[in-house]
């Protein structure tokens, strides 16, 4: 089997992953992680989408274009992130800077909605912008507590390490997927499904973290 396929379905199924810790541990999850794991439901159902459609290709020539999800993949992605960070900040002024920076994104993102079937090349490298920004000030926010913390600990702490490590690896591959020969595509694609699949073990860990008592 080629390894960029393989790779690829490894990547869809481990959207599962973090639905079994978020089921397993949901008593012990607050309501931001809970709002992490209905993201997490809307993902993998967006990502067994774009396999489906990949699927099709024996018997149609072509795998159908998925591009219209995946401007909706963007906004959505947007709008549960935005709210996430907003919660997670304590500082009013980084709330209101949350706000402003995730309604410029969503801006972008709807200005290149208006071409649908094309890919959201510069939607999708706005958003890992916003992500990595907003996941660096709550590292920013987690390393100078009020009190002590054990960080690795935290369910947050993994979960904003996830969002950092895909975004910033990803980004690249976003900014210049759309330029990318179509018979090249497969082997790039790489990149993003073992992104995937980390990211996926990472929100795992996020999922199955106890709350600590701060000391």
């Amino acid at each position: 089997m080629d390894v960029a396929l393989l790779l690829s379905k490894i990547s869809v199924i481990s959207g599962v992953v973090p639905l079994l810790a978020a089921a397993y541990n949901y008593k012990g999850l607050d309501r931001l992680m809970k709002t992490l794991s209905l993201f997490l439901l809307i993902s993998s159902l967006f990502d067994f989408g774009q396999w489906l459609a990949f699927a099709f290709k024996p018997y149609t020539g072509h795998p159908l274009n998925t591009n219209p999800l995946l401007h909706v993949y963007v906004t959505i992605s947007i709008i549960f992130f935005g709210i996430i960070y907003y919660n997670l900040f304590r500082n009013s002024i980084l709330k209101i800077t949350t706000l402003i920076l995730a309604a410029s994104t969503m801006s972008i993102v709807l200005y290149y909605a208006r071409h649908p079937f094309d890919y959201p090349s510069v939607s999708n490298t706005a958003s890992s912008l916003l992500l990595i920004v907003l996941s660096l000030i709550y590292f920013y926010q987690l390393l100078n507590p009020q009190t002590f913390i054990h960080i690795e600990k935290q369910g947050l702490f993994w979960f904003n390490s996830g969002v950092l490590f895909y975004s910033a690896v990803n980004i690249f591959l976003f900014m210049l997927f759309s330029k990318i020969p179509d018979k090249d595509k497969a082997d790039y694609y790489v990149i993003f499904s073992i992104t995937n699949i980390i990211t996926n073990l990472i929100y795992s860990v996020a999922l199955l973290c106890k709350p600590q008592k701060k000391a």
